[in-house]
């Protein structure tokens, strides 16, 4: 294993967050940017404009089905499986979902601290998102992570309707209910380790999606922010049930009706690259 990639896996591993920098050649970024724009013109039966009426609404779609065919085709030209299966050592790579979130007009409010984990029914150490923005994006209107949180407690999901209480519980039960880390960290910055970092066009940011993150807002200095999020898992991940056996969100569910908690994550729905 190369240094870089060593050092990569290691943080990502540890910290459940790292930022690759030049990991995108131009012509596939150029390829990505028009995945994204194909999706914002043909919205899936997910999309939304998050906040809907408010100054902080935003577009945000995932795993559309129209689309499903594009990404894997753009996923196996990309360098995305070679290196997961480096950093982590994992014979298979297999491809989960797109998601996109469009921010403009630098009105746009901060995406709620949040996991992946309480959308969908996740577990292990094999999970991957790729942020990756078109945009020059200044550090404090990056994505921000919460330094190992990935290891740490699955909270309730944020119900995504109310700018004025982001923690207001998706489910209502059987998890913990999110803490509100914006309120917290306004009283002492130093409560909570964030992890952020400025991105130019081919970085990516790669994080676990059991760590608690979410999306700083646009502002005059930083008006639009496209982002394209590419989800992997490989051979440590596992289905676990959400509250009350729900199936969760980001993807079809069909594909994962015969599986059970404890299950290895597994389903033909979903392009096996490595």
């Amino acid at each position: 294993m190369a240094n870089s990639t060593r050092g990569a896996a290691f943080r990502l591993r540890t910290d459940g967050a790292v930022k690759l920098e030049e990991f995108l050649r131009s012509d596939y970024l150029k390829e990505c940017r028009e995945s994204f724009d194909w999706s914002v013109a043909h919205p899936g039966p997910s999309a939304a404009q998050v906040f809907r009426g408010t100054a902080h609404q935003h577009l945000n779609d995932n795993a559309n089905p129209a689309a499903t065919q594009m990404y894997k085709n753009l996923v196996a030209r990309g360098p995305f499986a070679d290196f997961l299966a480096e950093a982590w050592g994992s014979q298979s790579v297999w491809f989960f979902a797109e998601e996109i979130f469009s921010k403009e007009g630098g009105r746009a409010g901060r995406t709620p601290w949040h996991q992946d984990t309480s959308y969908a029914p996740w577990r292990g150490e094999h999970w991957a998102n790729f942020w990756i923005s078109f945009q020059p994006i200044p550090k404090a209107n990056s994505i921000e992570i919460v330094k190992g949180s990935h290891r740490g407690v699955r909270y309730d999901g944020s119900a995504y309707d109310d700018p004025e209480d982001p923690t207001k519980p998706l489910w209502g039960g059987g998890l913990p209910r999110l803490p509100d880390i914006e309120a917290e960290r306004r009283v002492d910055p130093s409560r909570w380790d964030v992890l952020s970092w400025e991105v130019r066009p081919g970085d990516v940011i790669v994080f676990h999606g059991g760590a608690l993150h979410g999306g700083a807002p646009v502002n005059a200095a930083c008006p639009d922010r496209h982002t394209l999020v590419l989800r992997f898992f490989g051979d440590d991940a596992t289905f676990e049930a959400l509250p009350n056996g729900k199936s969760g969100f980001l993807f079809p569910k069909e594909p994962l009706a015969h599986l059970k908690s404890g299950d290895p994550f597994r389903s033909p729905y979903f392009a096996q690259l490595r």
